[in-house]
Parts: structure tokens; sequence; C-alpha cells
């Protein structure tokens, strides 16, 4: 299948992390969080493509599963624990430890897994996993920010996911036969030039997308274990647990010399900003302001008394129809949803027809004030009628932004 984002020749690795993000931008084919740029990219259809990783002959096989806490590869979380198996997640930057196991409530609903695989959860429902720890881990999920169906990998620039391969490797928890399968949108999938690959990245075995599945019968040994030469004593402070694997390598008589320079710093990718025609002002004059962002809106009408907001959101990210604000109304039966342009709208209102929840079938329709039109926001407010004095009873509306566990000060800042 012939690639739909094309790599220049002699293009980096920055060169083609950059094309893709700029690509899914454009293209609209993510979900929060946004932009992309400068992470693995959450796109849509992840929840779909992360479905097929227990359709995978070695997920029926193995009892444990390491999969990384990218918000893209939520389902794929989910999909471990629904089958009972120990999953298990890297620490945040590892800067506490190698990994965590992720230990749901005693018989935990379908609901309580699912919070127990988003990044909240992994918050909350962790348990470390020392060093001495009998692991045999025989999957690891990962992210990318793009793949070649020969197996390479580039992820985001920082290089933790090929770290913890390495120090997987190094306490016997992975071994070379264990299979690497990572997760991304068809898109992401490219050309990518093997002289790119080093020899400290870790390549993969397997690429899911919402519309194939991808065995690569790469021919890339994956790395051998920790490139000491390539670390440093600042890189050591900042990640303990390398200080006891560099002590327990010494004692096998391995060679542990640091290198003596800094590894090369992650390039910082500027966030684009809007475009505008900027005219000379004098010393007094005020900035302009930025337009106001513009929304698209569906009504939900029908909804039951007593259903919760995260129970919508479940079923709404089940039918892919996240939208980027949800204005919740449940005294009134009734929530607002936020999409970005009215082609996403539609694709909402498809996707949300003949709902139904908690034996009530939902009305998904525009919104009134779309229907000649769209929306400007950022808020969510609608005109009220004047109905004589001010109610003391404020009607109690919650505005979220979707998902729930993902704002940007609680997404873990992680992997590649």
């Amino acid at each position: 299948m012939e690639a739909v984002i094309t790599i220049n020749p002699g293009a980096t690795k920055w060169d083609i992390r950059e094309k893709v993000w700029d690509y899914i931008e454009a293209k609209n084919l993510a979900n929060f969080p946004r932009p992309v740029h400068n992470r693995i990219p959450n796109f849509k259809g992840a929840h779909t493509a992360c479905a097929k990783v227990s359709e995978l002959q070695v997920f029926s096989e193995t009892d444990e599963v390491k999969v990384d806490p990218d918000k893209p590869l939520e389902g794929a979380r989910l999909a471990v624990l629904q089958a009972r198996k120990t999953l298990l997640v890297p620490t945040p930057r590892l800067r506490t430890g190698l990994f965590n196991k992720i230990v749901p409530p005693e018989g935990a609903s379908k609901e309580e897994l699912r919070v127990c695989s988003t990044s909240q959860g992994v918050k909350e429902f962790s348990v470390p996993v020392g060093l001495d720890s009998n692991v045999q881990v025989d999957l690891l999920v990962v992210g990318s920010v793009a793949v070649s169906e020969k197996g390479y990998r580039i992820g985001k620039g920082e290089g933790f996911a090929d770290m913890e391969y390495a120090m997987m490797l190094c306490m016997g928890a992975v071994t070379e036969s264990t299979v690497v399968v990572t997760i991304v949108h068809d898109c992401q999938v490219v050309d990518i030039p093997e002289d790119l690959i080093e020899s400290h990245d870790i390549t993969v075995d397997y690429i899911l997308t919402p519309t194939r599945v991808i065995k690569t019968d790469c021919q890339r040994p994956k790395p051998q274990g920790i490139i000491w030469t390539k670390l440093n004593a600042e890189m050591l402070e900042k990640i303990p647990v390398l200080k006891k694997l560099r002590a327990l390598e010494e004692e096998q008589g391995k060679d542990v010399t640091l290198g003596t320079h800094p590894p090369p710093q992650p390039r910082e990718r500027a966030r684009r900003a809007p475009r505008r025609d900027r005219e000379p002002r004098s010393e007094g004059d005020r900035p302009r302001r930025e337009p106001p962002l513009t929304v698209t809106t569906v009504y939900l009408g029908g909804i039951p008394a007593g259903l919760r907001v995260s129970e919508l959101k479940t079923a709404l990210r089940e039918r892919e129809a996240a939208p980027i604000r949800l204005t919740w109304q449940g005294a009134q039966h009734r929530a607002f949803l936020d999409y970005l342009d009215p082609q996403a709208a539609d694709q909402a209102l498809a996707a949300l027809e003949g709902l139904s929840l908690n034996g009530h079938d939902l009305q998904a329709e525009l919104a009134k004030s779309q229907r000649g039109g769209r929306r400007p926001g950022p808020s969510n407010r609608r005109p009220r009628p004047n109905t004589g004095p001010k109610n003391t009873a404020r009607e109690s509306r919650e505005s979220t932004s979707e998902p729930e566990a993902d704002s940007p000060k609680q997404e873990l800042n992680h992997n590649e």
C-alpha cells in the first residue's frame, strides 16, 4: 500500500516527524490533545486500531503486557485489563523506576476498567515493580510518530521507548523474541530510510492501524542492551534506576563507561501561530485580538435521569464521536457537543444515530443556532429568555474538555 505522506530524499528524523505532525493537523485526523506537534498523536480511530491487539496470536499466549501510557494506546491498555492479563506501564519519564503494574479494584466493572486504562487511572491504580521482580514480558505496545512497513520506527524524539526496552533487556524482562507492536493512523505508515535507524532504536514486529494489521518481518536486530557511552552522569541523576542497572552490569564485568559529552537534546518545535496580516501600529495602540474559535454544536436530547456524564463520554468514545467540548445539562435531560467543523459534526451525527443509553433512545441533531450556520466560540453559553426576576437557583451546567482525565496538566508527558 502506497504511503500517503511522501518522504523526500535526505530527510532527517525531525523532517519526518514534522511532516507527519503537519499532515495530521492539516487533515484534522486527531482528537484531544491538540496540536499534535511534539506528541504521540491521538489519532481518530485509535480505539478501532487498539482493538486489533487482542486478535494477535501473541496476545492470547502472554500473561504480561507492557503498554506505553500515550493517549492513543488507551484502548490497548483496556484490552489487556479486560482480558485479565497483567498490565505494565512505564513510570513517567522513568523518574521513580522502570514501570508500574496496574491493579484494578477487585471485581472491577467495565467502566472501572476503562478508568484504569486512562492516564488518571494509571496514576491512581499503579503499584511499582522493582528491578528484582520476576517479570517476563512477551508483548510490548509502543506509540510512534512514524513507522515503516519494514518495522523502522520514529518516536517523538526523547528516546524513552528505546531506553525502556534496553533497560528491560538489562533486567531480563524481555528477550529478542519479545514481540513489539505499534498502533498508528494509516497516514503514519511512511517510507523511512534504513540509514536513519541507529543501534539503540527499537524496531517493531506488527503495525496496527484502523484499517490494517501489518506484519513487518523486520530483519534488523533490536537493541542489545544499554549503550552506556551514549549516556552521561547527568542522565543518571535524572533517571536513578539507571544507576542501579549500571551497578548490576558492572558487577557482571561489563563495560559501563559513560560518554563524556551530554547527549543531544531533543529539538523543540515552535508551535505555529495562526497567520494574520499585521499593520504597523503606534506605541499606544492596543494589540488586535484573535478571531474567536468557530465550532459546530450538536444537541443531544432524551438523556435519561440518573445517567452520569462519564457514561455519556464513554458512549461517545466508543462511537468515535468525542467532541472537543461537552456541555452537560443532565437535569434538563440534554447535552451540547462542540465539534471543530461541520464535517466533524456530521460524522458525529451519523455515529450517534440510534444511540440508546439505559434503555432510552437519545436524539442527536444540530443545535438550533447551527441550522443556518456555525456558532462562534469559545463560549458555550446560550442566551436565556427574560422571564422576570432573576432566579436565585442557577441551572447546573458542567462544561468539560474531552476526555475528563486528560487535561494538559494531567496528561502523562512520556515516551517517544
